[in-house]
């Protein structure tokens, strides 16, 4: 990272959006600025659900340190009578009575807490947050929809630093829009298109279609043309996801930064107006209370993408809360790779040497120098992985590394990328992927892909065998594409490393790139 004195700041990664400091820029998790935010804790009132997140925000992609989520629907009925749901007020107040005693026993300092478009509109929303400060003493912040919008961008932003496109933000009782681009929240509006009010909308499905496109058309004259990506954040957005997902037999089952086309937002549209809800819901794992809410969410996703027409769509698990500790992070922070930095705080917190990973990428890195700056990127992030479930059992390590990089919660990664990462930290355990449990998945990477996953798996493996010392003097490798030969030079002092384990993984390497291997020695 460049320091704050520096008048040039780094140069942005193509297509991530985010400062290139180096391959190796000095970390941040260490730092005060970062150490604050060690555990931040936000709790979102919203018109469908009261959530708590706790969060260990040193680093640039979150741990969820406590995540707490109660379905209270406030907003249900306040089409017709102005005021929450007093069933679902009560049960709010006593998640807000949970909610403080548990951030008093985590020793957090305070809690953030936003309420949103359900107590924002009701009659007796002031009197609601009045009652939980006198019986938590915790104060809700009733934010603005334009607000409610930005802080849901920025949850974007969090995830995809160099984000452009619109980010469409659905609770219970609104609909927010926000536009990012170059990493920053440009036209924000909001809308009273949640679910929630649209089920209470009298007059049937012709009335409520009618309703749909008139408040939509509005917001295209207001925010323009958007034919970026579509981002989309809550609850009910998700739960149409998944539903895509089992439609389509998809195989990993990872929300955020889960793809849909314009095309399966219509077939899987169309397949929950043509299904049994409760058999659907039970086929996709979607809660009642959220499944409920699914089949008016779904006519207002037809009609937005009909509208603005995306070139493509994305899920972003990552919200209003996620913006809320964004707006924490010192700038210095945002501008972090998230996948960079989450792995160097896993190599910090769980390798047998941190700051190895270093070494290694510099040792393998002969054999990428044409490699694409999205490319070494990953490289990269193995290399600082590669060592973080050495206690793992060896005969199930391969498959925790695939498992935890398919499935971790990381920023900044493309599904098709988890599957690579997890292809190449299985391969620096094991020379063979055939026979696991994880083949389906394997198929959201071309062969190219694959390949280049066990090359890079297996020049790990090698590298690991030589040294562990992070500062020892180390052997080089050379690479001539072209001629298909690879060149280990190694001092005299290092050939004792050379041991057949080692020469048996050089081997294993040079197959998978096809080339002859040569061995050279240097003076010391």
């Amino acid at each position: 990272m460049a320091d704050q004195t520096d008048t040039n700041p780094p140069p942005l990664v193509p297509e991530t959006g985010v400062a290139d400091l180096g391959l190796f820029g000095k970390p941040l998790f260490q730092d005060p600025s970062a150490r604050a935010l060690a555990r931040v804790g936000v709790v979102d009132v919203g018109s469908n659900s009261v959530r708590l997140v706790v969060f260990d925000g040193a680093a640039r992609s979150p741990a969820y340190f406590y995540n707490e989520k109660i379905m209270c629907a406030l907003g249900a009925g306040m089409a017709e009578t102005g005021h929450l749901s007093p069933q679902g007020r009560a049960r709010a107040l006593s998640a807000m009575r949970r909610f403080s005693k548990l951030a008093e026993g985590m020793g957090l300092s305070e809690l953030t807490v936003v309420a949103t478009a359900a107590v924002r509109d009701a009659t007796d929303g002031h009197d609601f947050c009045d009652e939980v400060q006198r019986e938590t003493g915790l104060k809700i912040w009733v934010i603005a929809g334009e607000e409610e919008a930005r802080l849901s961008a920025q949850g974007v932003l969090l995830g995809w630093p160099g984000a452009y496109g619109l980010v469409c933000d659905i609770g219970g009782s609104s609909m927010e829009l926000a536009e990012i681009s170059a990493g920053r929240v440009g036209k924000r509006v909001t809308s009273a298109l949640g679910p929630l009010k649209l089920r209470d909308l009298k007059g049937g499905a012709k009335a409520r279609q009618a309703h749909i496109k008139e408040i939509m058309q509005g917001l295209a004259e207001k925010m323009g043309a958007q034919r970026d990506r579509l981002f989309l954040v809550g609850g009910s957005w998700r739960a149409i996801a998944r539903i895509d997902m089992v439609r389509q037999g998809y195989p990993l089952h990872v929300l955020h930064e889960y793809r849909m086309t314009a095309k399966s937002v219509r077939d899987t549209v169309k397949h929950i107006q043509n299904s049994d809800i409760e058999e659907l819901r039970q086929i996709s794992g979607v809660s009642s209370s959220r499944m409920a809410l699914v089949p008016y969410a779904a006519e207002v996703l037809s009609r937005l993408v009909k509208t603005f027409k995306p070139k493509d769509i994305a899920i972003s698990s990552y919200g209003i809360r996620e913006g809320m500790l964004y707006e924490q992070m010192p700038q210095r922070l945002r501008d972090r790779d998230p996948l960079i930095e989450a792995c160097r705080f896993a190599e910090d917190k769980d390798a047998r040497t941190p700051g190895f990973g270093k070494v290694l990428f510099d040792f393998i890195s002969p054999l990428y120098k044409s490699a694409s700056p999205q490319r070494k990127r990953l490289i990269k992030a193995a290399c600082l992985l590669h060592d973080v479930s050495w206690r793992a059992h060896p005969d199930y390590r391969a498959e925790v590394c695939f498992d935890n990089a398919t499935r971790a919660n990381l920023g900044g990664l493309k599904h098709s990328e988890r599957v690579f990462l997890g292809l190449s930290l299985l391969h620096r355990y094991s020379n063979k992927r055939e026979n696991s449990r994880f083949e389906d998945l394997y198929e959201l990477v071309d062969e190219k892909a694959r390949m280049d996953a066990e090359i890079l798996g297996k020049a790990m493996r090698f590298g690991a065998m030589l040294w562990m010392n992070k500062d020892a003097e180390r052997g080089t490798l050379r690479w001539y594409p072209k001629k298909k030969l690879l060149e280990l030079w190694l001092t005299n002092d290092m050939l004792p490393l050379f041991g057949e384990v080692a020469e048996a993984r050089l081997n294993s390497l040079a197959a998978s790139l096809g080339a002859q291997v040569q061995l050279k020695t240097a003076k010391s």
